[in-house]
């Protein structure tokens, strides 16, 4: 009979909120993560300082907010009232502290309750918080949460406002950098949302005139839309609607109280609902719902009392009320576009017929692909019960209540030796791997019909879950892991190539990555070093006594699984695949995959970087 542990009173304990927040820090912050993804944990921190300093913004006090981020050291200033003094340290260290409680100090806020400067304060190693207000000042310094020094009130001529400045806990988050294109992206979603705010980064003014307007002109390039957006404000709302000339899927940005929910919500299902609606109603044909959103690109934001979101960072919307005197979110939201989309449709007659071309476009194509589609689905479904490309997870994206579902991985790999040693040394609840058979097809220039036609592809397809929407995407991170040679490289473009012609919105919205994998290995007796350059190689071979072993990997195959762990773990290196925004899809497409022209040639010839593999010494 196996021996039982004792449970008896000694077993319960409590933990202060310091403690609880530092050892679950996936409860309030989503995921920990090294700044290569943009819901790693150390943008979250920023933002839940920001958001605190928009409330103030909302509240109508304070328009400029002004952030610095110097290395691993973070500053956040804004204009608004300041934190009372004598409320000072509770509020950024007692739990369940905080004006977010009273309705009437913050009506619409993006805050639920304070929880975030808490958790920003226990997972920094270095945390001050500065108010200024009534012409005194006060200061307190934490250390991983611990109080070290609280000053006294003084009299201050400094202008009112909160200072914060923090730097993330090295021991939480690992070989972590702050990544500036994703915090440029963040800030930009706030100015577009507050018109009137002015945000300051490192120097760099940020503000938005047109709100939502501008949010669709930064997304898509003038060339790719379809006809003028569509701007609409009310109460409490605001939309802009426009339809890509390339792009397949539906893409939508959605916010409530200037929070961006990327998993969408109550919402953006209701506009997605009063949308197809109204168009029906206006021509007065009952259109397929699939026909009229395909290729849409839209904004929506919506201002609630007392919002309930359905996780602790905010990135799904579960409210059905508005709050107050109004309506339900559904009813407000399809009330608004049937009176103002359709007003706006009678006026502009020239938008109201680019958009039905559009849809009798997308009905054709849908038609057309019907019978091939059909086909691929049944495929699919049987794959689904037993897909030999897919060694899938236990927890998915799209799986709401999971906790590590924001850490949900696909690995697409070459070959059976590289995905045989990621497939053993993976973490089976949060990454799965998808195995290439060889090159996939280069499928610049086709039409979404490939997608379907050819099993990879579609299989892949069915493996992410988006053949219509990223409402449903399986997975947060989708991983190329190739060898670094020509042929890795050739078939990085392919796969590339394949996301960016029929799913941008996967590279626009953050999801896709190259996976870093070691070139050497240095080691001796004692020590063993993997390097992912020639510098680190260097600096290895110096650290070690004697003449070490270098081991130079060609490909991921050679790599064995209880090795692979360590580069697939926590110290996975992943570099993100970002858009240029001065750059259209089709361009990029064109220069890279189109037919060789003089200017890539030289462009290869100016960039071509030759590896040589010298038998060398060093001193």
């Amino acid at each position: 009979m196996t021996q039982q542990s004792n449970y008896t009173e000694e077993n319960i304990r409590s933990l202060d909120w310091r403690e609880h927040i530092r050892m679950r820090p996936g409860m309030y912050i989503g995921k920990l993560g090294d700044g290569s993804s943009p819901d790693d944990g150390i943008y979250i921190l920023l933002k839940e300082i920001l958001d605190n300093c928009i409330d103030e913004f909302v509240m109508g006090a304070g328009k400029t907010i002004e952030i610095s981020i110097k290395e691993n050291t973070v500053s956040v200033r804004d204009y608004g009232r300041g934190i009372p003094l004598g409320k000072l340290v509770d509020v950024v260290s007692k739990m369940n502290t905080g004006g977010k409680y009273d309705t009437r100090a913050f009506k619409k806020s993006v805050g639920l309750n304070g929880v975030g400067t808490k958790a920003v304060n226990a997972l920094s190693s270095n945390f001050i918080v500065e108010s200024n207000r009534e012409q005194k000042t006060k200061k307190a310094i934490f250390e991983f949460g611990n109080l070290i020094e609280e000053t006294a009130e003084q009299v201050s001529s400094k202008r009112k406002g909160t200072l914060v400045r923090f730097v993330p806990d090295l021991n939480i988050f690992k070989n972590f950098r702050y990544r500036l294109e994703y915090v440029e992206k963040m800030i930009k979603n706030y100015v577009y949302l507050n018109p009137g705010l002015t945000i300051d980064l490192n120097g760099e003014k940020f503000f938005s005139e047109n709100g939502l307007k501008d949010l669709l002109q930064d997304h898509i390039s003038e060339e790719d839309i379809r006809y003028p957006i569509i701007h609409l404000l009310g109460n409490d709302i605001e939309v802009a609607i426009t339809h890509s000339k390339t792009q397949y899927s539906e893409e939508y940005h959605s916010f409530v109280n200037g929070q961006h929910t990327t998993q969408g919500g109550t919402h953006q299902s209701a506009f997605r609902e009063g949308l197809v609606k109204v168009i029906r109603e206006h021509f007065g044909k009952s259109y397929e719902s699939s026909d009229i959103r395909k290729s849409i690109i839209s904004a929506i934001s919506i201002k609630v009392m007392e919002p309930v979101f359905e996780s602790q960072t905010k990135t799904k919307l579960g409210s059905t009320e508005m709050g107050g005197e109004l309506p339900t979110v559904r009813s407000y939201i399809i009330d608004f576009l049937s009176n103002n989309l359709d007003n706006y449709l009678h006026k502009n007659s020239g938008v109201a017929e680019a958009i039905q071309k559009k849809i009798i476009q997308a009905e054709k194509e849908r038609k057309e692909l019907s019978g091939i589609r059909k086909l691929a689905r049944e495929r699919a479904k049987k794959a689904s019960l037993h897909n030999k490309k897919l060694r899938d997870c236990r927890v998915h994206l799209n799986e709401l209540k999971k906790d590590r579902r924001l850490e949900s991985t696909l690995f697409i790999t070459e070959g059976d030796s590289a995905s045989g040693s990621i497939t053993k040394s993976r973490d089976v609840n949060t990454q799965a791997v998808f195995s290439l058979r060889g090159k996939p097809l280069n499928s610049y220039g086709m039409s979404k019909k490939i997608v379907y036609e050819n099993e990879e592809f579609n299989l892949l397809q069915a493996a992410l879950n988006i053949e219509d929407s990223l409402e449903s995407l399986r997975y947060n991170n989708i991983v190329i892991a190739t060898d670094a040679d020509v042929d890795g490289m050739h078939i990085r473009l392919l796969l590339i190539t394949f996301f960016l012609q029929f799913f941008p919105e996967l590279i626009k919205e953050g999801h896709l990555y190259i996976l870093q994998t070691p070139l050497f290995r240095v080691r001796d007796k004692r020590e063993t070093f993997y390097c992912y350059n020639e510098a680190e190689r260097k600096e290895a071979f110096y650290k070690l006594i004697g003449k070490p072993e270098i081991t130079r990997f060609k490909g991921l195959g050679e790599i064995s699984p209880d090795e692979f762990k360590h580069f697939i773990g926590d110290h996975i290196r992943l570099d993100p695949v970002m858009l240029d925004k001065s750059t259209t899809v089709e361009r990029l497409l064109q220069f890279y995959m189109g037919k060789n022209t003089h200017e890539r040639q030289k462009f290869i010839i100016d960039n071509l970087k030759v590896e040589l593999d010298l038998a060398e010494e060093i001193f």
